[in-house]
């Protein structure tokens, strides 16, 4: 078939997407289970949080730098480094004997995760060569659409019928079954500039300033919101650090930690802003769902794990005919259709239903899932498009600080706005449904912002004539 996938992009996104797995189910299945970690290590909830927030903040430090490893040491050699200090990581993490050690041991793992996401993408959309990007963002959001479904039972079953320390150690198969597919299926590095320097002006403002914007956020869902001393000094410092370090890299240019010129391509900054979007409206619901089933319908936390499976599945089932229907009529349609559904499957838990409509929250729910995967791929095709060589790493790494700014923010913003409500008198499910409107309306811009997106006939312009060669980015100039 003409349509097929070139063999050499299913060979890298099997061995890549393997490896992810962990990375996507890591997260996921974690967020059951910090209860029970408190607990069993004698520690408080509000010190436990930070198993999860030391491994967000050590993922979001270590995308920046994805771009530079690639340069300079080649992608297979990158992502077998980092998928082996994830499973280190995670063993260390199952043998924790404190809070603090387990903190530690998560933070490790946040380093490989954060170079894994960013040179899984970037690899796999050099294999295509700027072909059939719809059926490869379908491949390329697998983890992430999968970790949603599985990840919480997973966590669930592991608690009920286990120790929490196979939490961690679930992630071993995975992480080996990754290091010997990428092995055997990865092409061998080539291009790579060994003398490629790297931008330490750039790491010393972007990095901080970008661990200060995610602490910021994540304080702010503590008690007190925006207004605590430990969420609005860490988002004024990392702001601006991020701002100083736009005007250095500008100066830069291609030694740049990040090219922030990319931000210049309609492309790339509309996608960039929709996948901002986007993840308020993802990670915010994923703060806002769980919580409604806990609070409000009285399931607990493997019966909320198991009532979010309809997203999940919805999700899971667009994904092959988005994939086809962008590389037909290209990204601008599929998003605005996209963002529509999803917002418009959001009102229904905004109503106050009873409980006996909860069967048809739960078809609600595997539509709005649906919206989501027609929302997130048609976004990372456009990011990429018309890009090559290290161009796409650059992409890449713009594209998920964008996801992990929108998914923080979106966290923040509704645990702000369920605590004013509920402190304003009114009761729980008045504060819920306030919730679920703002997060329908945030979603509804999107659909406004979608008619951003190159139109098809400007994505076809765009596509490079000729594949791109299945190797690591073309190196540049050492400054």
């Amino acid at each position: 078939m003409a349509d097929k996938l070139d063999r050499a992009v299913v060979r890298t996104a099997t061995a890549l997407v393997v490896g992810a797995l962990a990375v996507v189910f890591d997260t996921t299945i974690l967020s059951v289970a910090l209860h029970t970690l408190a607990t069993d290590l004698h520690t408080t909830v509000a010190q436990i949080q930070w198993v999860t927030t030391g491994y967000l903040l050590a993922l979001a430090a270590t995308v920046p730098l994805s771009a530079w490893c690639l340069a300079r040491f080649g992608g297979k050699r990158v992502w077998t480094t980092a998928l082996a200090i994830f499973l280190v990581g995670s063993v260390l993490s199952g043998l924790a004997w404190s809070a603090e050690s387990l903190i530690a041991f998560r933070v490790l793992q946040g380093v490989g995760g954060g170079l894994m996401l960013p040179v899984m993408t970037t690899m796999i959309m050099e294999v295509a060569g700027g072909k059939q990007l719809g059926r490869v963002s379908a491949i390329v959001g697998l983890p992430a659409m999968a970790g949603p479904i599985l990840g919480p039972v997973l966590g669930g079953l592991i608690l009920a019928l286990g120790d929490w320390r196979w939490v961690f150690w679930v992630n071993i198969p995975f992480t080996v079954a990754g290091l010997l597919l990428a092995w055997r299926m990865l092409p061998d590095d080539r291009g790579r500039d060994p003398r490629r320097r790297l931008d330490v002006v750039g790491v010393l403002l972007l990095i901080p300033g970008l661990t200060g914007l995610l602490l910021g956020l994540s304080d702010s869902v503590l008690d007190g919101g925006f207004s605590r001393l430990d969420a609005w000094l860490p988002l004024a410092a990392g702001a601006a650090l991020v701002a100083a370090f736009v005007p250095w890299a500008l100066r830069r240019r291609d030694a740049a930690l990040v090219d922030v010129r990319l931000l210049s391509v309609r492309s790339v900054w509309s996608a960039s802003t929709l996948l901002f979007l986007s993840s308020v409206a993802l990670y915010g619901a994923m703060l806002l769902l769980p919580l409604f089933w806990q609070q409000e319908r009285g399931a607990d936390a493997l019966g909320a794990g198991l009532l979010l499976v309809p997203q999940g599945l919805g999700m899971l089932a667009c994904r092959p005919l988005v994939g086809r229907l962008i590389d037909r009529t290209g990204a601008r349609w599929i998003a605005v259709a996209g963002f529509a559904v999803t917002a418009l499957a959001t009102v229904p838990f905004a109503l106050g239903l009873p409980s006996a409509a909860d069967p048809l929250l739960l078809v609600t729910l595997f539509v709005r899932g649906v919206g989501l995967g027609a929302v997130t791929m048609p976004l990372m095709v456009a990011s990429y498009q018309g890009l090559s060589g290290e161009r796409i790493a650059h992409s890449s790494i713009l594209t998920r600080t964008a996801q992990q700014l929108g998914g923080s923010f979106g966290t923040a913003l509704f645990a702000v706005l369920l605590q004013a409500a509920v402190q304003g008198g009114a009761t729980l499910s008045a504060a819920f449904d306030t919730a679920f409107w703002v997060a329908s309306a945030a979603t509804l811009g999107g659909v406004a912002l979608s008619f951003a997106l190159p139109s098809a006939r400007r994505e076809r312009a765009a596509a490079p004539a000729d594949p791109v060669p299945t190797s690591t980015p073309a190196p540049a100039k050492s400054s």
